[in-house]
């Protein structure tokens, strides 16, 4: 049986400047820093960097859960990432948005009160 989301990968060629910059954007450090990998815990899931991909915003989408979906879209923008999809209403209170980190992979974010937590296997 597939489980839910477990780690989402970002192309990082630069990876030490990928990592402090994760670590501002995520507000957290990484638990496992190697030359080969740099891997992050958020809320229980893995945000993970490799040196050795391209960055792209084509492919998959993960979505990043926030509380705020304005006050984050605002904090990532002063760190230096871009507008790929402005915030939007998709319905039912559900709101998402999508930057460009400054090495130019997709980060996603949704603000969804529907989500449970419980519910996460």
């Amino acid at each position: 049986m597939i489980k839910g989301l477990r780690t989402a990968i970002y192309p990082a060629p630069d990876l030490q400047a990928a990592r402090a910059w994760y670590a501002d954007a995520f507000q957290t450090q990484p638990y496992f820093d190697e030359p080969f990998y740099v891997g992050f815990n958020i809320g229980g899931f893995e945000l993970g960097l490799v040196p050795d991909a391209k960055p792209g915003t084509d492919g998959a989408n993960p979505l990043w859960g926030v509380d705020d979906l304005a006050a984050d879209v605002d904090r990532l923008l002063a760190l230096g990432a871009k507008v790929l999809d402005p915030i939007a209403d998709v319905g039912e209170g559900i709101r998402v948005a999508a930057l460009a980190d400054p090495f130019g992979n997709r980060i996603g974010l949704i603000q969804n009160p529907h989500f449970d937590p419980a519910r996460v296997r």
